[in-house]
Order: C-alpha cells, then structure tokens, then sequence
C-alpha cells in the first residue's frame, strides 16, 4: 500500500427487523392522530369545523349498523373496480399498440397524447349530456381518468424492449402478437405495474370526482347528506374511507410486485 492512501472500506447495510420497520411507519400516523384528539380535546378544534377521534368512532358504529357503510363500499367499489378495469385495459391496448407498431405510433399517439392533456374533470358536464345521470356516466368518468396513466407506462415500457430479443425472437419464426406476448409483455412488466399502480391510485380520486354527479348511493352520496345536516362526523368518516382505498390499492399493486418480480425485492434490500 502506497503512503497516503487508505484501503477502501466496504459498508453493507444492516438488515433492519421487520417490527421496528412496521413502527417507524406506524409513528408518522398515530402523531396525526394524537395531535387531532389533543386540538379536539383542548377545545382548538371544535365540532363544527371537525369531529374528534372519538366521534367520528361512533358515526362508524352507527353507519355500519344501520347498513349504510356497507352499502355504501359495495357500490363505490364496484364503480371503482369498473372503471380501473375499462381505463387499464384500453390503455394498456392502445400503448402496446403505439409502443411495438409503427403505424400505431403514426396514427394513435398524437392523438391520445392531446386527449391526455385535458383535465378528465372537464368532461363531467359532457359525460352528462352523453350519458345522463347514470352508472355509465360514473364508470367512464373513472375509465377515462385511468387510462392516461395506464398508455404512458404502457407505451415507454414497449418502447424499451430488448430489440436484439424481439429480432431473435423473429428469426425463430414467432410472429408479431406471440412476440408481444412472450417477449414485450414480460420485459415491460415493471413499467406495467407503475401504470397499473398510478391507475388505481387515480381511480379513488375519479371516483370522488364521479360520486358528485348526483349520485343517491355510495360513499359520495353519503358525503353529500353529511354535508347537508352538518355532520363533521360522517365526513370524516367519508374522507378517511376514500383515503384507505387509496392505501390499499396501492398496497395490492406493491403485493403483486413482490409476487410478479420477486428479485426486485431482493434488489431493493440489497441497496438500503
């Protein structure tokens, strides 16, 4: 070893346990909820701004006894579910298309990008003219929200398939769509999943967006009759339920992660 120079040191991570993993993540939550149980508690937070932790308990008591909540979930997921499925699949169609076929490029892309551009909110009072005041109004409106976030995802990941593969893959004398789905599919697959997390992400927010057209069931139309009798209690509960749906979607996808691509786990542990 030459004077001055030092023998580099290699430092590894330590595994860190799982449980002290789970509280870490647990701390940032309970301090927003500890602190909106002490701003209620201490009168800075009074009931007709917001309900304590304590009320908003008992209206989940009370809508879940009497049926509501259920009924409620059962009909927003099922909007939900529609629509992520009907924006998913298009997108992922229309960005397989544009992403491995030239002409598809040519002819869909420009198009779909300036569609993309327009704020899906700005299509509620189009949506009812088309569809009237509807399930099928709702569940395009979610469509539509999530089949942007789908084609980007989509369309990149195609794109960036292995060209020496695809052309291998040719000369074995596979043809276009058995390529697509041997070849481009797979090694696109994590662009997928962020589309498809993105999605679903989005299709809680649509969902909110959808449930404002005069809906007379699911968690918005409860929001509404909240809203209407003043019952900070019902909304929280209302907002709290969008925001968990949000979490589990976006939970599902990372799970479906680990089962579709389990060396990404291995990969992200190794460089913590």
């Amino acid at each position: 070893m030459e004077a001055g120079l030092v023998a580099p040191r290699t430092r590894l991570p330590a595994p860190r346990p799982r449980v002290l993993a789970l509280i870490l993540r647990t701390i940032g939550p309970l301090a927003l909820l500890g602190g909106w149980a002490l701003a209620s508690a201490t009168g800075a937070l009074t009931q007709d701004v917001l309900a304590s932790p304590a009320q908003v308990a008992e209206a989940v008591g009370e809508l879940w006894g009497n049926g509501q909540l259920t009924d409620a979930l059962a009909v927003s997921l099922t909007r939900a579910g529609l629509g992520l499925l009907l924006g998913a699949a298009t997108g992922l169609v229309l960005g397989v298309v544009t992403g491995f076929f030239r002409l598809g490029e040519e002819l869909l892309d420009s198009a779909v990008q300036v569609l993309r551009t327009v704020p899906f909110l700005a299509l509620v009072p189009l949506f009812m003219v088309w569809f009237g005041i509807t399930e099928t109004a709702k569940i395009a409106l979610i469509g539509v929200a999530t089949s942007f976030p789908m084609y980007v995802s989509t369309s990149g990941g195609v794109r960036n398939s292995d060209r020496k593969l695809i052309e291998a893959m040719r000369s074995f004398g596979l043809g276009r769509w058995a390529i697509v789905r041997t070849v481009v599919l797979p090694g696109a697959l994590p662009a997928l999943l962020s589309g498809l997390r993105l999605s679903m992400t989005l299709s809680v927010i649509a969902l909110i967006a959808a449930e404002e057209i005069n809906s007379t069931e699911g968690i918005g139309y409860l929001m509404a009759q909240a809203q209407n009798y003043s019952r900070t209690d019902i909304l929280a509960v209302c907002i709290l339920i969008y925001g968990l749906l949000g979490l589990t979607a976006d939970g599902l996808v990372r799970v479906l992660e680990r089962f579709l691509m389990p060396w990404r786990k291995a990969t992200q542990g190794a460089a913590r």
